[in-house]
Parts: structure tokens; C-alpha cells; sequence
């Protein structure tokens, strides 16, 4: 197997490589507070190795383990699930609360997935009124922290679902966690059907509700990202096999309508771009279709077939490999093709595409493109979660081979290393490191939050933030 990008750079460190993306980076950031920002067009220099063999960082920064796989939660409701994927951080201000710790500053929420499937490591501990089908391992944990970034509690946020693997922050500030999968009841062991997205809240006057919101279809689901504007909600799939996931909006019977609201149903969408039946047969950065269509799913429940196989009618739907991340900047919506290989089926190859849609112009745009592969010192390998930086630039987590990074993107192009896995889950001889999911944000900026995914551990990362 050739040498990855993503091992060259673990070889060469690749601090503050300067690197020309193909597409005007800045587009991701016109519209939002962080394109304010100024950014830094260096990073902040070489990752140093950790003494303790956890988590490699600039000088300057520190880290703090939130939670750890295996370990008792402190709920007492059983152990620290592991295969830590997606997660959003929440601040008490935007619930209302009063409380204050850590030198003034307010409490923060994560609420983490875990991609658990059958025969996982550690399995989300079935709670009472938390738990969807029993025999589901999936779910996600909710973190409180004080100002300080001290764990003040850490309990189960919902059970018994299956392969968590990203989702988004609502509106209203609660969780919608996705389920990666398609399994029916009697499938796999399952006893419910799964390949739902669910609401999970973190507060008594927001619950979590294991009732699936059917009407945002059922299918691998990835992530997604709601319209401030009109409360449309924007979804990816993440398909494991040809044909490829769609991209999807669901319009909610109610609008903005608050928590519960999306249980009121609504109607699921598929995007369709006229003339390109793939996404991956698109290369170049700039490249816009107007008058992007969007065609009702016949059947959102996959009764019978799945979505992505149903018949769309004349003109068809529009795929793509490895539709992965999603978020809103401005007045777009941005989401993430991971890669696409015309070995797997695609109709091109690339290392990684961000798109964005301009739903009051019906304006679908190909913005970045990661790659060529012969460029050592690009990030360019299967880019997964994404952040928007307090910088003003992206936080990428990479889903490759080889060593383990967070890269920094600023507005201007340039790439920097932020943070490299070090616990070795390989050999000395043939080592290997888990890959990097979830990254975010506190809403002061003050923190970056990120997951390992194997073995399962959260980090807390402190340090001189660019502002």
C-alpha cells in the first residue's frame, strides 16, 4: 500500500505548512462571527510529544482527560461507553441557568455519540425511560463541566440505539444523535427498527425522548444542521455501499416550533442536481448549479426499499460517496464528501469535497477540494467532523490511515497540525492510533473539545486560542 499523506506527515510533522486548497476557502466563513476574525496564518507551531503518551499538542497547550473508556460513569449507571464519535458543547447561559463555576465562566454541556454496534467494547448502559430497543449499544453520554473544565456529572443521555455516529444541535439547544444503520427488528439482533435520528435533551425541561423522529426518514444517517431562518433541516447520509447516500432536507410541520416540535412530522426531501446523477463527477472548485431541485422521498420509512434505491422518477436523484459532516455558516449550508473512489462505484475520485448550498438562490456550490494525493502536506485524506475555529478557520478531523491528527485550516488556506493522537492501540513494530471524531467548541472559544475514537477518551484542550 503506497504511503498515505497522513503518514508522511506524521514523519515530517508538518507545522504551519503552507498549502494552496483548491477553492476559495474564505466562502466557508462569509456571513458568520468567525469571519470577523482575523485567524492565525501560521497555527500555533510543531506538535511537541506528550510525555504521557496521550495526546500531542502545541507549546502552550494542555489537555485535560474528561472521561475515559472503561471507567465507572460517575451516574453509577455503568461504564464509560466507548467508541466516541460526534459531539456539540452547550453553554448553561444559552438555558438560562444561573449557576456559575470556575472563575466566573458558566457550565458547559457535551453531549457525546458512541458508534457502538453489536459486540462493542463497552455497550451505553441500558437506564430506564432512557432506552429505545434493549438490545441496541448505541447511544450517548451527557458531560457537565464547571468553568474550569471539571467534570461535575457524566450519565447516560439515551440507550438502546445503534452506531451514533454524528448529529447536530438543534435550535432550541438539544441534541439530535443519528443512527448509521438500516437494521429492522429481527436483524442483527435487534428487536425495533433502527436508522432513525433522535432528540436528546440534557435538562428537566428538556428530556430525552426515545420515540424516533420518523418523519426525518430512515436511513445511515450521518449529520445534520438546521436553517436559522426557517427552521428547515438539513441532513447527510453516509451509505456503506452503492448506490451512494443523498443529500436530504426535512420541512418540519412546525417550524422552529421549539422542543418536541420535530415529532409533529414533516415532509423529507431529497436534493436532486439536474444532469449530475454524482457528485464525485464534479472537480472543480466554483463549479455552481442553479435551480437545484429538491423531490418528496416516497417512502421516508424504507418500508420496503431504501431510500437511496427508491425510484425518484424521471430525472432521478443526485448522489455521493461518503456524504459525511454538515453545518451552517451564514446563510448556507455547508456539508462534506469524505472521499469518492470509481473503484468503490463513483463516477470520479477525490480526497475529500466541502459543497454549499444557497437555498434562497437554489445554488449549490463546490468550495473546497482536498487533494492531490501527491502532495504530502496537504490534510487530504477523508476529512470527517469539521468545526468552525474561534479562529475564523476550520478544526478537520481526518478519518484515514497512518497517524491521527487534528488540522487546523485558516481562512487563507494554510494547514496546521493542532493535535496528534499518540496512544498506540497497534505494535511497537506495526503501531496504530484511534482516529479523532467530535471536534467542538465551548461557546466561549477558551476550549476545544475532541474524542479518540479507540479507545474512547475525551480531551479538554486549553491553551493561547487566536481570537
Amino acid at each position: 500500500m503506497p504511503t498515505t499523506r497522513r503518514q508522511a506527515l506524521a514523519r515530517t510533522g508538518a507545522a504551519g505548512a503552507a498549502v494552496a486548497f483548491s477553492g476559495a476557502l474564505s466562502e466557508l466563513f462569509t456571513g458568520t462571527a468567525a469571519a470577523q476574525a482575523t485567524g492565525g496564518s501560521a497555527g500555533y507551531g510543531p506538535l511537541l510529544p506528550d510525555p504521557d503518551g496521550l495526546l500531542d499538542l502545541p507549546k502552550g497547550f494542555r489537555y485535560k482527560v474528561l472521561s475515559r473508556e472503561g471507567d465507572p460513569l460517575r451516574s453509577g449507571e455503568g461504564r464509560v461507553p466507548g467508541n466516541c464519535d460526534g459531539m456539540a458543547a452547550f453553554g448553561s447561559g444559552r438555558h438560562g441557568h444561573h449557576g456559575h463555576h470556575g472563575h466566573g465562566r458558566e457550565r458547559t454541556w457535551l453531549v457525546r455519540n458512541h458508534e457502538n454496534r453489536m459486540e462493542s467494547r463497552v455497550p451505553v448502559p441500558a437506564v430506564d425511560g432512557l432506552t429505545y430497543d434493549p438490545a441496541g449499544e448505541g447511544g450517548c453520554t451527557v458531560l457537565e463541566l464547571d468553568g474550569d473544565n471539571d467534570v461535575l456529572a457524566e450519565r447516560v443521555g439515551i440507550a438502546g440505539t445503534s452506531t451514533n455516529c454524528a448529529g447536530g444541535p438543534s435550535l432550541w439547544d438539544t441534541w439530535l444523535t443519528c443512527e448509521e444503520t438500516e437494521y429492522r427488528a429481527g436483524e442483527g439482533g435487534y428487536t425495533k427498527d433502527h436508522g432513525f435520528v433522535f432528540e436528546v435533551g440534557f435538562d428537566r425541561r428538556r428530556p430525552t425522548s426515545v420515540e424516533p423522529l420518523t418523519a426525518m426518514g430512515r436511513f445511515q444517517h450521518e449529520a445534520v444542521a438546521f436553517d436559522p431562518h426557517t427552521g428547515v433541516v438539513y441532513e447527510t447520509e453516509d451509505a456503506f455501499d452503492e448506490p451512494f447516500g443523498l443529500f436530504y432536507r426535512f420541512l418540519p410541520r412546525k417550524p422552529k416550533g421549539g422542543y418536541g416540535s420535530l415529532h409533529a412530522g414533516g415532509r423529507l426531501e431529497a436534493m436532486r442536481v439536474p444532469g449530475v446523477p454524482d457528485l464525485s463527477a464534479v472537480t472543480e472548485t466554483g463549479t455552481s448549479f442553479d435551480r437545484i431541485e429538491w423531490v418528496e422521498v416516497p417512502d421516508p420509512l424504507a418500508a420496503e426499499t431504501p431510500v437511496r434505491l427508491q425510484d425518484f422518477g424521471k430525472g432521478g436523484i443526485t448522489h455521493a460517496q461518503k456524504l459525511e459532516g454538515c453545518y451552517w455558516g451564514g446563510s448556507c449550508v455547508y456539508f462534506v464528501s469524505s472521499y469518492a473512489r470509481t473503484a468503490e462505484g463513483s463516477q470520479g475520485d477525490h480526497f475529500g469535497q466541502i459543497w454549499r448550498y444557497d437555498p434562497r438562490r437554489r445554488r449549490l456550490t463546490l468550495v473546497v477540494v482536498f487533494g492531490p494525493d501527491t502532495d504530502v502536506q496537504l490534510p487530504g485524506e477523508e476529512p470527517d467532523n469539521i468545526c468552525l475555529a474561534p479562529s475564523g478557520g476550520l478544526m478537520v478531523c481526518e478519518d484515514g490511515a497512518g497517524a491521527q491528527h487534528v488540522f487546523g485550516v485558516t481562512r487563507r488556506g494554510t494547514v496546521y497540525p493542532m493535535a496528534r493522537g499518540a496512544q498506540n492501540i497497534g505494535t511497537p513494530e506495526d503501531p496504530a492510533w484511534g482516529e479523532f471524531a467530535g471536534v467542538t467548541f465551548a461557546p466561549d472559544g477558551r476550549t476545544m473539545y475532541v474524542n479518540c475514537y479507540t479507545p474512547g477518551t475525551t480531551f479538554a484542550v486549553t491553551g493561547p486560542w487566536k481570537h
